[in-house]
């Protein structure tokens, strides 16, 4: 329930990486034949994917905004589907895997809000709000086939007034006297109070909009009156204070007066003018409903719940009435979270179903119990009645994944954070259990789940066997623990992936034992290979479901026919290549190969990464050649080991060093430099003063002064040494084109000077010159030149400006020639 008009702001922040999930992941096999994949890839969208943890499955379905809703049909405990804004739609046929569509709204422009319901024949009505210019109004499309495909999209109500915001829908899943009948409300703004529709054509048209009371939440449901199923319509909304409720006892043609159902205290804190809880993160008091049309005892039954804080300091609790006659009085509020009161820790964001057949009653919410020092940290949490909302049962996980609420949150224009305003549960009829959806922050996103409470585990062990011919093997199918009060049967069914082209392989239950009924407990599942059967690795998909189909859980295990593993990588598992039959791969791999086989494997080396890294083969572990034939007789692990080379990037602007841009073994010595620390370049004298190195292990100096010119160092990574020089117009220039005869240094001119004089000096053959400066004491007090020099007449300028008066000696240096002459400096 949010400002619609803002919300195109955010789709950009849906698209986050899922993350690597703990699923089983059998694509990597590669050989005779792959075993299916876990979840097929689906035609119009992507499935599922497991996450599991503590043996109890998430189904994880991708990066949506928030807001689930989620409905299962009446006609069959396989089907659910859900739905995350903005039309993030999801159907599963087996109860166990889940496919994304996208319904179309031809000639609707979608703003979000998605919500749906079944009918009692199974057909689905998906509720959207939408905005045609400066046309606001709410849009039904249904399907008649499980949500794979959609017939037509029909408005319920269009206004130029202002946002439609918030509907909510229902329908009459009963056989009785207004069975099939559809039923949505919604909040209307730039009017007063509430709206209320219809539709008893099957979604073909609509009522005219009924106005009710109340300000915000408008939620509607469907219970019995009576021996009347489906005879009481249910409206409830918040008002300026209380929470509301309202009933019609003629299928929504009129209701009865809105009765105060409960008082609330807004829940968690005020931040940005929003009840907020954890950092500003928004949610509300506003009802959410559901109403029994089972034939129990609890037939007729209505029950709201809402997110509350107690009397006392913030800590926001879920909160249960009820109404035992068609909602004209109603119970105490009931604390449906178990949590020790006074513990400063919220809960919040409640939803609510009932069993149509049991009357059970399922609560599920967020929980911020497992972090009571810091309030941060938070789960799914879940509970059921069986005496009609006036007891629940012990508080459980729906979802054993702690994640921080904050790394989720969605910035809204007012200031707040948003992580979606509501998510939902289904019961799923005749199964004791419900599907719970909701938005979830363990990869550090707003992500998409799905999971099933009260539930069971379940894991298969081992994960691969290895038969031959004639032979048998034995899986262990465990039930180690349940969470909520899962009751029931559990049954096992076990299929091969891929039926042998020779053969057979028979699947059995040791003892005909099949089902579960106490838990923790466990059955044992037999595999027998009769005749000579086909040489690869099958897959069984092992299955348990629940009393109905639900819960329903796979767990895949491997059999390995005639076949061994070849589990090969290298000691630089994603960067090392390697081949196996001329396939080439980098990661570690475990391949399946008949007994017997002969594989070919080959090193590939070397192998650059990059532009300054490369691996180079060593040795194999079984120390056959770079290239080999490895023979297949047992699972044989097989590494190759590379030594790494890192190259030494290294930057000087006139060049003059040794030793850069060379690969070195990893951690070996080697010595880097300048060749002097003065070169004339491009007209320019250059000195050197040090390195600047960037990277983990680099050398940079210590100071300026240029003593370091050769470096003994080894790497571990590649990095970059800079050399830092100074540089200007050194002052040396051609006197003429003209070739000397004979090597010559000049009397410097004008001599004495102050502070700056000549020297010119010719030079018969290329090679490196050499200036020094010394003082009356024969100590080096400038290098005016050290360069490598063609040959020719020269002249070099020499500043005294910051030597003291006195007597100094100049000498230059180069091939076979020496000479030396005085200088005088008079201040």
């Amino acid at each position: 329930m949010r400002i619609k008009a803002f919300l195109l702001c955010f789709i950009a922040l849906l698209l986050f990486s899922p993350l690597a999930r703990s699923q089983n992941d059998y694509s990597k096999f590669q050989s005779i034949a792959k075993p299916s994949p876990f979840f097929a890839p689906s035609a119009n969208g992507r499935t599922g994917a497991l996450d599991i943890t503590n043996d109890y499955d998430n189904f994880y379905l991708g990066g949506d905004f928030g807001e689930p809703y989620v409905a299962s049909n009446p006609t069959d405990p396989l089907n659910t589907v859900c739905a995350y804004n903005f039309d993030g739609f999801y159907y599963t046929l087996d109860g166990f895997s889940w496919t994304k569509t996208t319904p179309p709204f031809p000639g609707f422009s979608i703003l979000g809000d998605p919500v749906m319901t079944y009918d009692s024949l199974g057909t689905i009505f998906y509720s959207q709000l939408y905005q045609n210019g400066a046309t606001y109004g709410v849009v039904v499309n249904k399907s008649t086939n499980k949500g794979q495909s959609w017939v037509q999209a029909v408005s319920v109500f269009s206004t130029t007034v202002g946002l439609c915001d918030k509907e909510w829908i229902a329908a009459d899943q009963t056989g009785g006297p207004y069975s099939n009948n559809v039923y949505i409300g919604w909040r209307q703004f730039g009017s007063s109070g509430m709206r209320f529709s219809r539709s008893t054509n099957h979604g073909l048209s609509w009522d005219a909009p009924t106005l009710l009371n109340g300000n915000q939440g408008a939620y509607v449901c469907v219970g019995a009156h009576g021996n009347i199923s489906g005879g009481c319509v249910y409206y409830a909304a918040l008002a300026s204070g209380p929470i509301q409720v309202c009933c019609s006892t003629d299928g929504g043609v009129t209701f009865g007066p809105q009765i105060n159902a409960c008082a609330v205290s807004g829940p968690g804190v005020t931040c940005a003018g929003r009840n907020t809880v954890k950092n500003c993160i928004r949610i509300d008091p506003f009802p959410r409903m559901a109403a029994d049309n089972s034939f129990s005892a609890t037939r007729g039954n209505v029950y709201v719940v809402w997110c509350n804080n107690p009397t006392g300091p913030d800590n926001s609790d879920i909160m249960l009435v009820r109404s035992t006659d068609f909602g004209t009085t109603w119970s105490s509020p009931v604390r449906v979270n178990d949590d020790p009161s006074g513990i400063l820790v919220d809960q919040f964001m409640p939803t609510v179903s009932v069993d149509n057949v049991t009357g059970k009653v399922i609560v599920a919410w967020y929980d911020s119990r497992v972090d009571p020092a810091n309030n941060i940290l938070t789960r799914i949490y879940g509970a059921v009645s069986t005496d009609g909302g006036q007891t629940f049962s012990a508080n459980a996980n729906i979802s054993d994944v702690t994640f921080n609420p904050n790394l989720m949150v969605q910035g809204q224009p007012g200031g707040e954070n948003y992580i979606g305003d509501y998510f939902g549960i289904s019961s799923i009829k005749n199964s004791g259990t419900a599907m719970a959806v909701w938005m979830d922050g363990r990869n550090s996103g707003l992500a998409s789940y799905a999971g099933y409470f009260p539930d069971y585990a379940m894991n298969v062990s081992p994960s691969v066997r290895f038969v031959h011919n004639n032979d048998s093997a034995t899986y262990t199918v465990k039930i180690p623990s349940i969470k909520g009060p899962y009751s029931g049967r559990v049954r096992f069914t076990a299929a091969l992936d891929t039926a042998p082209t020779s053969g057979t392989i028979n699947l059995s239950f040791a003892n005909g034992k099949d089902s579960i009924t106490a838990f923790p407990d466990s059955v044992t599942l037999k595999v027998k290979t009769i005749g000579t059967v086909n040489s690869r690795l099958f897959t069984i998909n092992v299955k348990g479901s629940g009393p109905g189909g639900v819960p329903v859980h796979v767990r895949p295990v491997s059999i390995m026919v005639n076949t061994d593993f070849l589990t090969i990588g290298t000691n630089h598992n994603g960067s090392a290549q390697y081949t196996v039959n001329s396939a080439t791969y980098s990661a570690q791999e475990q391949l399946v190969f008949p007994i017997g086989a002969n594989v070919s494997v080959h090193a590939i080396s070397p192998h650059l990464i990059g532009t300054s890294t490369k691996l180079i083969y060593v040795s194999w572990s079984d120390g056959g050649d770079t290239a080999h034939t490895v023979n297949i007789n047992n699972n044989i692990n097989l590494t190759a080991t590379y030594k790494a080379q890192f190259k030494l990037i290294m930057n000087s602007v006139p060049g003059n060093t040794f030793g850069g841009n060379i690969f070195y073994d990893s951690a070996a010595s080697f010595t880097y430099g300048v060749l002097s620390k003065t070169v004339i370049f491009n007209n320019q004298l250059y000195t050197f003063h040090g390195w600047a190195g960037t990277g983990p292990g680099s050398y940079t100096s210590p100071d300026s002064s240029g003593a370091d010119t050769a470096i003994t160092t080894n790497m571990s990574a590649v990095y970059v040494e800079t050399a830092r020089w100074t540089g200007g117009p050194i002052g040396i220039v051609s006197n003429s084109t003209e070739l000397p005869a004979i090597y010559k240094l000049y009397q410097n001119y004008p001599n004495p000077f102050n502070p700056s004089t000549m020297i010119n000096f010719d030079i018969v053959k290329d090679g490196n010159v050499k200036i020094v400066i010394y003082d009356i004491l024969g100590r080096v007090v400038n290098v005016l030149v050290n360069a490598n020099m063609q040959a020719g007449k020269y002249r070099v300028d020499f500043n005294a400006q910051n030597y003291a008066s006195g007597m100094y000696f100049y000498k230059i240096t180069s091939d076979k020639f020496t000479d030396v002459k005085k200088m005088l400096i008079l201040k």
